[in-house]
């Protein structure tokens, strides 16, 4: 049996990249040529058109980026906004990117009760037909609705740590009685459960969601957990570049994924990739991937 963190860091080193694309399907954003602007008057009654647009999509942007990627992320509110049409274009999706030989990240941000995390772990981590690697949870609710996510110990869980939106704050820089702020309390709290499931990479298949619009913050949280795995998102239409995710590796430029949606997904309405034209949407994206790849390779250099 190969831990689930083992197998993402083979398939990082095989391809030398450390980016993941999210699949985000902003329908406001598509192609014209793969859906009709008409569709989106009326969401509801064209369902089924749009979804089948949705999937052409990602599966031709699969195919441009799944030479230099170990991961894709689907993030489950663009689906599920589409109803039963929408959910069976996530598990197609997923399941194209199983035949690519990709790591599946389900950014569903699931957790609740011991017993109903159990239900989500079940649904989503051990149902063998759906082929789902590792998905991302809320970590509020403490072990109990941490732990049934790391059961089956060739999958792996993702829990919110340091967020990259702009309200992040709000809760999460909070400081507690013992000096410490609210992230670096979950922080230690992840680090310590992780200890269980650490695999031969020196990493735990408990993995933790920091942001890349913090840099000095994503520098303090490496040093603070040698063991958690990091998916940074924020690169790019949120604003962090190469040099702001360097520090979220370890001194040999392991121990994180970094994740672009709309930067690669939507490359095509870029004024750096506009020449591509938008049915030539996927190249741009295959274009923007190589250039993120490139930049944070150099920069870990």
């Amino acid at each position: 049996m190969k831990y689930f963190i083992d197998q993402l860091q083979q398939k990082i080193e095989a391809k030398d990249s450390r980016i993941c694309v999210g699949l985000d399907p902003h329908l406001e954003l598509m192609p014209e040529n793969i859906m009709a602007p008409e569709l989106l008057e009326d969401l509801e009654s064209n369902q089924k058109e749009i979804t089948a647009s949705v999937l052409k999509f990602n599966q031709d942007l699969i195919d441009a980026v799944a030479d230099m990627t170990a991961v894709v992320k689907p993030q489950m509110a663009f689906y599920e906004k589409l109803g039963v049409p929408g959910m069976k274009c996530l598990w197609q999706t997923i399941a194209y990117a199983k035949t690519k030989d990709l790591i599946v990240l389900l950014d569903g941000k699931r957790n609740d009760i011991s017993s109903t995390a159990g239900a989500y772990a079940e649904a989503y981590l051990e149902n063998k037909k759906i082929g789902i690697d590792s998905i991302t949870i809320n970590p509020y609710l403490g072990r109990d609705g941490v732990l049934p996510f790391l059961r089956n110990r060739e999958r792996g869980a993702f829990a919110l740590l340091r967020t990259s939106n702009p309200s992040a704050g709000d809760l999460q820089d909070l400081k507690l009685n013992d000096g410490r702020t609210v992230y670096q309390a979950v922080g230690d709290f992840l680090q310590e459960i992780g200890r269980d499931y650490i695999g031969e990479s020196g990493y735990s298949n408990l993995a933790a969601v920091v942001g890349a619009t913090y840099p000095e913050e994503l520098k303090e949280i490496r040093a603070q957990l040698d063991l958690v795995f990091f998916l940074i998102p924020g690169f790019g239409a949120q604003g962090g570049g190469a040099a702001d995710i360097k520090a979220g590796f370890d001194n040999d430029g392991r121990g994180a994924v970094v994740n672009s949606s709309r930067g690669i997904n939507f490359a095509y309405r870029k004024e750096e990739y506009s020449h591509f034209g938008s049915k030539n949407y996927a190249k741009a994206a295959r274009a923007a991937a190589a250039k993120m790849k490139k930049e944070i390779n150099d920069v870990l250099k």
